[in-house]
């Protein structure tokens, strides 16, 4: 674990384990968590003999609490920098949600060998928010409820979340994980307020049509049906029609954290993906 810093002076917090000499695999994790949320798959890939990266977005996690850059060009600015100061090469790259979005603009950019494949998890691409072009998005108003809701009190609103439909847990017959619960909270409190505000712009009105278009090597998109945060018909099923080499896997009844509900089966796909 170590830290790089960015050419605009911000530290950005990684873990990366195993060999140096192994195929990477970097996990982009989701607002407003840290590279903790991929404890399981870490240990699951590092096991298969894989080298895993991971790093806290700017202002989250264990990184600087920013109050500038909280936006998408910069994140992928700063994975530009780590991949460059790690010499990650012929990488995997795994994004969930906002980290979906942040892997589809870093692939998009990255510098030619860098990376192998992405994946995007419940991700936030092609663009959430509702507009003209886009009219099925969800409405500005759903986000400035978002907005409310973390400066009135964001401890009470990080629990809300997860509690509800972040995993599902809402849904009559859930069986309710506090572990994962108290986990999102406790991920979530460690970074900046100001970075997280700003970042609920940036997964909800960030447009990535043009990245998706752009990326010429495999993508798998993993989505569960009941993704009440970032509903498929409007990510998933719209961003495999941009790809130009593209696989959907839709998850029946999961949720948007069907990864941590569900790892044994989200990592055996990837691992599947990963080595086909």
């Amino acid at each position: 674990m170590g830290t790089i810093t960015t050419a605009d002076g911000t530290r950005i917090f990684y873990k990366d384990w195993g060999s140096k000499d192994a195929q990477p695999v970097v996990f982009h994790h989701g607002w407003p968590l840290s590279a903790d949320d991929w404890d399981n798959q870490l240990l699951f890939f590092l096991a298969k003999g894989y080298r895993v990266v991971a790093h806290d977005r700017r202002g989250h996690g264990r990184s600087d609490q920013t109050d500038t850059g909280n936006e998408m060009d910069t994140y992928a600015a700063d994975v530009i920098e780590l991949a460059r100061a790690l010499d990650l090469k012929n990488a995997i790259h795994i994004g969930h949600s906002t980290g979906g979005g942040e892997v589809a603009r870093y692939v998009a950019r990255a510098e030619p060998g860098r990376v192998a494949k992405a994946v995007l998890i419940g991700a936030v691409p092609p663009i959430m928010l509702q507009t003209a072009a886009n009219p099925e998005g969800l409405p500005k108003e759903v986000f400035d409820g978002f907005r409310a809701a973390l400066i009135a009190n964001r401890a009470q609103f990080f629990i809300d979340i997860p509690t509800g439909p972040f995993y599902g847990f809402n849904r009559p017959g859930a069986v309710v994980n506090q572990g994962l619960i108290d986990n999102w909270w406790r991920q979530g409190m460690a970074g900046g307020a100001k970075a997280h505000l700003d970042c609920i712009t940036a997964f909800s009105e960030t447009d990535f049509t043009d990245d998706l278009k752009a990326i010429d090597l495999p993508v798998l998109l993993m989505h569960g049906t009941d993704d009440q945060v970032v509903p498929i018909a409007d990510s998933a099923l719209k961003a495999i029609k941009l790809l130009r080499h593209g696989t959907l896997k839709t998850y029946e009844g999961l949720s948007h954290g069907l990864f941590a509900t569900h790892p044994d089966l989200i990592n055996a796909d990837l691992l599947a993906f990963i080595e086909g």
